[in-house]
């Protein structure tokens, strides 16, 4: 703060208050400290050096000039070449190695704190969105997969989008495989032939640490075709998630992808809606069909949106009998006919929100 008095002032003037003027501003530089270690000897020879402050124990480089370098990388997108440059002019003296060793090295509290955000995230929500696109990670081509809601988004990069490695992913921190109930009932729903599920009811509650084990385990019981090795090892995956008390009442929501269609599992509208985007009339009377199907498709999406602030039994009964005579008519239009017999097939999945009105309609 600096203080100005005016110039020829008329004598016997007093000082009545201050009018402020802001004026802002950086300070760009290079600030070194040098740290003085004292070193004594003590009376039995021996020599004790006094000890750097903890922040900078092992580094010559400051925390702010870390967290700067970091920012220019990550933040501002600024290439490692660029980011040398700009520190020599300003005086630091640095090598690109130590820059890349900055931005590289040393960072497994940023990965803890990331892993943290989804195993937090599953056990506050009630719902959660998925969805995954093809990327390119570490010079290969991959799938990065998205988990979250509106209180947080959570990204991984694998080299694969199957059930198997959703599944993995909603295991967390956990490697384990688990042979309980919840596993073995998947695997009879997935139509596993009963003398395979036999072989893995006489191990129920049995845990395997990582998949090592659990592949042994399946060569041990002659569980080699690739359908049976699938189902049962996506069983013992969703044995692993509910043993480590996953909420099995967390809604799903996706686009419909296979891979994600496990536990309690919605379909997002946009996405459904878009069969009957795609469609062509030929003729006027298709296209009047066809504008039609997609303006009662909109109504009973607002419906369902308003049904979610105001939920009650007389409107669900409602909204279900106006989603049956929507997605059940005939037209005549043989791929408009397919499209809704396909949506109608969705329903529960759609329907969703008569019964948990605090999911969201689309995956978007």
């Amino acid at each position: 703060m600096v203080s100005i008095k005016p110039d020829n002032l008329p004598e016997g003037s007093k000082l009545k208050d201050h009018q402020e003027y802001i004026v802002q501003d950086i300070v760009i530089g290079n600030c070194n400290t040098c740290y003085r270690r004292q070193r004594w000897r003590t009376p039995s020879g021996e020599y004790i050096l006094g000890q750097l402050p903890e922040h900078v124990t092992g580094s010559h480089f400051g925390s702010t000039l870390t967290a700067f370098i970091l920012y220019q990388y990550h933040g501002c997108h600024v290439t490692q070449p660029l980011i040398k440059e700009q520190l020599h002019e300003l005086g630091v003296n640095i090598s690109t190695g130590q820059i890349n060793n900055i931005i590289t090295y040393n960072k497994d509290r940023f990965h803890d704190e990331k892993d943290q955000i989804l195993s937090t995230g599953l056990k506050m929500s009630r719902y959660i969105n998925v969805d995954d696109t093809g990327a390119r990670h570490k010079g290969r081509n991959g799938y990065c997969t998205h988990i979250g809601n509106e209180y947080f988004a959570w990204f991984e990069s694998t080299d694969s989008k199957s059930r198997i490695n959703f599944l993995n992913l909603l295991r967390c921190q956990y490697t384990d495989f688990v042979l309980n109930d919840q596993a073995l009932e998947y695997m009879a729903e997935q139509k596993l032939p009963g003398y395979q599920l036999s072989k893995l009811l006489c191990h129920k509650d049995k845990i395997f640490k990582n998949e090592t084990g659990w592949n042994k385990f399946l060569k041990r019981q002659k569980i080699k075709t690739e359908r049976h090795n699938r189902i049962s090892t996506e069983g013992a995956l969703i044995g692993s998630i509910t043993y480590h008390d996953f909420n099995p009442d967390l809604a799903i929501i996706s686009d419909d992808a296979g891979q994600f269609d496990v536990f309690l599992h919605g379909l997002c509208w946009v996405h459904a809606e878009r069969t009957i985007q795609k469609l062509v009339g030929y003729n006027a009377h298709q296209n009047q069909l066809l504008d039609k199907a997609k303006a009662d498709i909109w109504k009973l999406y607002r419906a369902l949106k308003k049904y979610r602030h105001n939920p009650s039994q007389p409107q669900k009964l409602k909204l279900e009998t106006r989603f049956d005579s929507i997605f059940t008519r005939k037209t005549g239009f043989a791929s408009l006919d397919i499209s809704l017999k396909r949506i109608y097939q969705n329903k529960s999945e759609l329907l969703l929100v008569l019964d948990r009105p605090d999911v969201p309609l689309h995956n978007n």
